[in-house]
């Protein structure tokens, strides 16, 4: 491997894929490091419980993936991807058997919250209409908007907490569950700041563009980014854990798709001291426990809403979520948590036997905690859906630990790759006017640990291709 490239990409997830196929189609020799035998990161599916039932080991749908700036630039539907909108992009369950679906028509979606419809128009509406004027700075890094007007309007919801957003918009608890069903994906603890945020932007993709998911699985973006890459000359090796530089081929520059603990581990990056220290002052986040199974039937939900939504949100009271979410950041375990869950096999019949199914679930757990919640997260799911164990014919499941053995990106189970807080949400991994440069001019960062975060969108490894290739430029 003496061949000399343009730019190494160490890492091959969605955000290492997105900066090599970018860089590649300009006119640059690039190659991808990967050490797994697989590529795309947490992005894979596989058959964990049972031959013939295809489980995501990652991310199961996959909202930022549709709407992603970059990536529908790219062909994608050419290599094979097809993505499947279930009817219901997420519900709800409560308590009394009722439930709210989120449909795409947010009118439809607001007149089942009766007393708080014109509430929840108010509160999403205009945002919905005008997403195109926020999404290329939402996706971004901190910089000045292109519409300031809207940004502004924008961020007078999303930077207080969930809570607060939900106790002045809405009168009803009902309303204020279903608004922290979506607000919970921040992983931060709902009272504090900017957990609004992820609230009120995957309700805003779930009216704009619904919350579909890979016909196959998650794998399917990954094999549509690299038939892409490949095609055009890029070169993948797979089995190739890097942990010094210099025992890689001559390149002119490097992206790593590595979150900071990584990079500091990382050999002869010749990296400034104060940068190095400025990244061993980066917060990683909450963890998840996460299962799979097999099923002999599709989840036996007592409300049809949940039956036709491809994502349900399981928690039962307001107070009960917000426990959940916090005890998440105090070390401790909730034995009622808010769970997050996906069926794909309601509406994609390929990943599973015929007449059998898949579900895929996660609630959130303290960095690092490597108890089994298992039961805890079946007793949230029967609850809405009685019978549901007794439909189970096999299960898998992984810890903290194992999540960062299967993507050592996922440091202590946090799929964001960083806490994003008020201090990490756009100042990732460092306060930057370039977040995605490093000390040394040429080296890059492209993993979620840089803006805009997690999420299957490619656009941090994006943005970290184009600031690489200003380097090359000069």
């Amino acid at each position: 491997m003496k061949e000399e490239y343009d730019v190494i990409i160490i890492g091959s997830g969605p955000n290492g894929l997105a900066a090599a196929t970018y860089l590649q189609k300009q006119g640059y020799r690039t190659a991808i490091f990967e050490q797994a035998d697989k590529p795309g990161g947490a992005a894979r599916t596989e058959e964990t419980t049972l031959p013939g039932f295809k489980h995501d080991l990652g991310s199961a749908v996959h909202p930022l993936g549709f709407a992603s700036p970059y990536f529908k630039t790219l062909p994608l539907e050419d290599y094979g991807l097809k993505w499947i909108h279930p009817e219901i992009p997420f519900a709800h369950p409560f308590e009394d058997g009722s439930a709210f679906g989120c449909y795409k028509d947010i009118h439809k979606t607001a007149a089942q919250l009766g007393e708080d419809k014109q509430n929840y128009l108010d509160l999403l509406l205009k945002f919905v209409e005008e997403w195109l004027e926020l999404e290329e700075d939402l996706l971004a890094p901190l910089r000045i908007p292109q519409n300031l007007e809207m940004m502004f309007r924008f961020g007078l919801k999303a930077l207080p907490s969930a809570k607060f957003i939900a106790e002045r918009s809405f009168k009803e608890e009902r309303s204020k569950i279903f608004f922290y069903g979506a607000a919970a994906h921040s992983t931060l603890p709902l009272s504090k700041l900017v957990s609004s945020s992820f609230g009120l932007v995957l309700t805003i993709l779930a009216h704009r563009h619904g919350w579909p998911f890979p016909q196959g699985g998650a794998v399917k973006i990954v094999d549509a980014l690299l038939a892409y890459y490949t095609e055009h000359g890029g070169k993948l090796f797979l089995n190739q854990p890097v942990t010094d530089l210099e025992k890689l081929p001559q390149s002119r520059s490097f992206i790593l798709d590595l979150t900071p603990k990584q990079i500091l581990e990382l050999k002869n990056t010749n990296l400034s001291e104060t940068y190095r220290n400025r990244l061993k002052k980066y917060d990683y986040g909450a963890g998840i426990f996460k299962m799979d199974w097999a099923l002999n039937n599709p989840i036996p939900f007592t409300n049809e809403l949940c039956r036709k939504a491809g994502t349900v949100h399981l928690g039962y009271s307001k107070q009960s979520i917000e426990d959940s979410e916090a005890a998440a950041h105090e070390n401790r375990i909730c034995e009622e948590p808010y769970v997050l869950l996906a069926q794909p096999t309601v509406f994609d019949s390929s990943r599973a036997p015929e007449g059998k199914h898949v579900a895929w679930a996660y609630c959130h757990v303290p960095n690092g905690n490597t108890e089994d919640v298992s039961p805890y997260i079946e007793e949230q799911i029967e609850r809405a859906a009685p019978g549901f164990k007794k439909s189970i014919i096999a299960r898998s499941t992984m810890r903290t630990d194992e999540l960062q053995a299967l993507n050592p990106n996922l440091i202590g189970g946090d799929i964001n790759g960083g806490k994003q807080d008020i201090t990490q949400l756009f100042t990732r991994p460092i306060a930057s006017l370039d977040p995605y440069a490093t000390s040394n001019p040429k080296i890059f960062i492209g993993s979620s640990s840089t803006p805009p975060g997690g999420g299957v969108h490619g656009m941090c490894g994006y943005h970290a291709a184009k600031s690489a290739e200003r380097f090359l430029k000069k």
